[in-house]
């Protein structure tokens, strides 16, 4: 060549933006578009007919609300139950992994729950946490019956309540991710640390972890995706919010203030907050994980 980097010719970069462009337009028409209506109306008194323009000081005046206050700190606690989501299924991934006895029966065991709608963990969860609900049926039948609790009915054991059956819910998929990894692994690595006289604990912490460190990446962001957009139906059915917004989320609160008290242009500045702070979490944890690995 010349010592020359051949440059591609102009027809051929001008065919690439004539093929590229369908794409860009859907991309604008699809995302790009509606996010900017999304800060736009953001920033606007609007009930679904007309808008009056507020400014910016809408985000100052939402700040300093004491119940959307609330409902971001019942975002907060429900982030604190992430660990938990992510350490219980790589528990159980790497007992499967070792094919303990009954291992099949175990994975489809706990796969289970994914394959059920929220709507129907949400029934199952009203029932099981209510006052005379299994919950309390099973205290009384190993001889705790003095323990009687009403989660779904208390301000502050509500979120604990959907926080479990989050974890519960979300078990059967991480599983599975970890387990996929887990057999993507090269398995000299921990034969070799078993002939070196390294007990399966330290394999699991030293060599298994380390490993593994993408697939509890991508297990950590799905799973706060699902927890901060996609449990509206487990909140409408277990506790619609209450009691007193004690389990009311982001998402949820998005459609109270849309779509229940018609203030759009709320319900558009708690989604544009709602986006910032998923994809804030998202970055901040992915730069952790790329920096340990």
């Amino acid at each position: 060549m010349n010592g020359r980097l051949k440059t591609a010719p102009a027809g051929s970069t001008t065919a690439g933006w004539a093929l590229s462009l369908p794409a860009l337009i859907a991309v604008a028409a699809l995302l790009i578009i509606p996010i900017g209506q999304a800060v736009y109306y953001s920033m606007t008194n609007w009930n679904g007919l007309t808008s009056t323009w507020v400014g910016p000081s809408a985000y100052t005046t939402l700040f300093s609300d004491p119940t959307f206050l609330r409902v971001l700190e019942n975002n907060g606690l429900l982030l604190l139950a992430m660990p938990v989501a992510i350490a219980v299924p790589l528990a159980i991934a790497f007992l499967l992994h070792e094919q303990i006895w009954g291992w099949k029966f175990f994975r489809s065991a706990v796969f289970l729950p994914t394959a059920i709608s929220w709507v129907v963990i949400g029934l199952v969860a009203v029932r099981f946490y209510a006052l005379n609900g299994i919950l309390n049926g099973l205290f009384s039948d190993v001889g705790l019956g003095f323990i009687k609790t009403n989660m779904l009915g208390n301000t502050h054991q509500a979120l604990a309540a959907l926080a479990i059956t989050l974890v519960w819910s979300q078990c059967g998929t991480n599983t599975i991710i970890f387990i996929t990894g887990m057999a993507a692994l090269d398995p000299t690595l921990a034969e070799a640390a078993r002939v070196d006289g390294a007990g399966t604990l330290r394999i699991y912490w030293s060599i298994i972890m380390p490993q593994m460190m993408r697939f509890i990446q991508f297990a950590f962001i799905i799973t706060v995706l699902t927890a901060f957009t996609a449990i509206f139906s487990l909140i409408f059915v277990m506790t619609g919010g209450g009691p007193d917004y004690g389990s009311t989320t982001l998402e949820f609160y998005v459609y109270q203030q849309a779509f229940s008290q018609s203030a759009f242009g709320t319900g558009a500045l708690l989604g544009v907050l709602l986006f910032v702070l998923v994809a804030g979490i998202s970055v901040i944890q992915v730069r952790l994980l790329r920096a340990k690995v």
